[in-house]
């Protein structure tokens, strides 16, 4: 992949404007933030090209591009992307160096995919950004004309974009509509992710007094409500681009710390709720669950450590196991069934002979990825595979 020139200022010139409003903000607002953030800070209009001397970024303002894309088309000087425009593949975006500024402003406002001198045309799906490694999937990425009749596929596609692709049955499957028509009400209004997330954190709270009070019915809906907060809150920051170092701390803390609270409530309910349980019953249960949680979670520390990727995008098992793994969403399924059922207790039962099972099949894949590493070299996941 070409390298930018890194001697000289960048700019970023945003060709035309679209009225379609994306996530509360125009298509050009967000390649501003997106730019911004790959380190683009200086915006010229077009008439500056004629006088500009430096590289450029050119963009259709009435488009959206991946995440990724943004990031490689930064890092690659000379290069044109081309999206989906009016019934063909169109040019939307391209870096060049300030004598092709202007020319290749005119090709992209006219869809011209007549080829520059030294400028390298490629589609969305040639580019290496194919696998997103952060949300652990692999993805072609998107470059899309905005027109106010595709505006609802446009909306969807970028919000699906920002799935991971290892995450829990309940994540993957249940949540992605609701959060997606919800994200879309919040985003305009000046809703931010921090919001939510503080929302989160009172459902956690909520749900563990209810939990400790034998209240398993309203514990739940406050715990599920949590959990539907946490998909809305990281969508909402990564397609409005206003994720923050402090934002990933609050969210991925709480995340982390509150499930084995939440078991403890669960346990010390049962008394209350006339379930009757011995103290070392309780107190064998809570440490299998307890433990085993934090014995997975170092697992998946050390596997990273160690081999340099997240266990669960090694091969396609391993993400499947991911999405039933004993972690908090499939743990809370298998609450909710026990409460159905009348007997909370057996659901306590159940949630610590699964967390059981995951920490021994957990601990298989540890064993399995390190024999991999002796005979065949470093792990690589199965998703950066073709």
């Amino acid at each position: 992949m070409p390298s930018a020139s890194t001697s000289e200022t960048i700019n970023l010139c945003i060709l035309g404007h679209s009225n379609v409003q994306l996530w509360g903000m125009s298509p050009a607002t967000r390649f501003e933030r997106a730019f911004n953030r790959a380190g683009i800070n200086n915006i010229i209009t077009e008439s500056d090209l004629v006088e500009n001397t430096g590289p450029v970024i050119l963009v259709r303002g009435d488009a959206v591009l991946d995440v990724p894309l943004t990031a490689h088309l930064v890092a690659s000087e000379n290069l044109m992307i081309l999206g989906n425009g009016s019934g063909d593949t169109v040019p939307v975006a391209a870096h060049v160096s300030a004598e092709n500024g202007c020319k290749t402003a005119r090709a992209i406002k006219r869809e011209d995919k007549s080829e520059l001198p030294g400028v390298k045309i490629q589609s969305p799906g040639d580019l290496d950004a194919s696998y997103w490694k952060a949300l652990r999937k692999r993805e072609t990425p998107y470059a899309l004309v905005i027109t106010d009749e595709n505006s609802s596929d446009v909306f969807w596609r970028i919000f699906m974009g920002t799935y991971k692709g290892a995450t829990d049955f309940i994540t993957k499957h249940l949540w992605p509509r609701p959060a997606y028509h919800t994200t879309r009400i919040i985003a305009p209004i000046g809703i931010t992710p921090n919001m939510v997330t503080t929302l989160s954190a009172v459902m956690v709270v909520l749900a563990f007094f209810l939990f400790m009070q034998g209240n398993y019915g309203w514990g739940l809906a406050a715990a599920w409500m949590m959990t539907f907060l946490d998909t809305v809150d990281g969508k909402l920051a990564r397609v409005t681009l206003t994720s923050s170092p402090w934002g990933n701390v609050f969210d991925h803390g709480i995340d982390l710390i509150h499930p084995p609270f939440w078991y403890w409530a669960w346990a010390a309910g049962l008394g209350v709720a006339g379930t009757d349980f011995t103290s070392s019953t309780i107190y064998w249960l809570l440490a299998v669950i307890i433990g085993g949680y934090v014995l997975q979670r170092l697992i998946e520390g050390l596997a990273i450590m160690a081999f340099g990727i997240e266990i669960h995008i090694w091969r396609p098992v391993d993400t499947f196991f991911r999405q039933i793994t004993a972690r908090r969403n499939p743990n809370l399924a298998i609450l909710t069934l026990s409460v159905i059922a009348g007997r909370p207790d057996y659901g306590l039962y159940a949630v610590a002979a699964w967390t059981a099972i995951c920490l021994g099949l957990h601990s298989l894949q540890l064993v399995q990825a390190w024999r991999e590493t002796r005979k065949n070299g470093p792990l690589s996941s199965w998703l950066t595979k073709p």
